[in-house]
């Protein structure tokens, strides 16, 4: 029974994150910041979802939706500001960018990754999921642990496919788009609320 659940619970909430909007910004923010940084930010980020929607459980769905998407579409437009308006270079193509400054541009992207997500994912469609799955079958490791991969997964397709784009497109040009993406995520965030 364990294995079943692990397996039709990884296969539900990877299926249910892939077309989602973290996904989508997890793509987004690789291909501006360093891939291990956002992966970090964002896996912890789901880490902490996972945790608190094993758990509360069913109580999670109480939540209001008009202020999660009112709290998710905000960040979203201000990140879409902030990486529009960016005209660093990644710390990584500067010869003469020293370690204290790498660990610090480093540290600022594993924790812009994690607050984007923290905020995209709460009460969202995979957290609604994984706290109902743990209500119905009362096996919160097994849910959790199989949650919690399936995010990672689809986070690390995210960031390989946005830092590899990096290689094949102008950084600016994925910087413009990868702002207008999080503005027109933001905006339907806001106007679903």
């Amino acid at each position: 029974m364990e294995f079943n659940l692990f397996i039709s619970t990884f296969v539900l909430i990877f299926v249910a994150e892939l077309p989602d909007k973290t996904a989508f910004a997890t793509l987004f923010l690789a291909t501006c910041h360093h891939p291990m940084a956002v992966f970090l930010g964002a896996a912890a980020a789901f880490v902490i979802q996972s945790l608190v929607a094993v758990a509360f459980g069913s109580l999670l769905s109480l939540l209001p939706p008009q202020f999660v998407h009112l709290a998710a579409g905000i960040l979203f437009l201000v990140f879409a500001v902030q990486m529009w308006r960016r005209e660093e270079v990644p710390c990584d193509q500067e010869v003469e960018c020293d370690s204290k400054e790498k660990v610090r541009r480093f540290s600022k992207s594993v924790a812009s990754a994690f607050m984007t997500i923290f905020i995209a994912e709460w009460g969202d469609l995979t957290q609604l999921a994984t706290a109902t799955l743990a209500a119905k079958y009362h096996a919160p490791v097994t849910i959790f642990t199989s949650s919690t991969l399936a995010l990672w997964l689809v986070t690390a397709i995210g960031v390989i496919i946005g830092s590899q784009a990096t290689k094949w497109l102008q950084p600016q040009l994925l910087q413009r788009t990868a702002a207008s993406a999080f503005a027109v995520v933001g905006m339907v965030l806001l106007i679903k609320h």
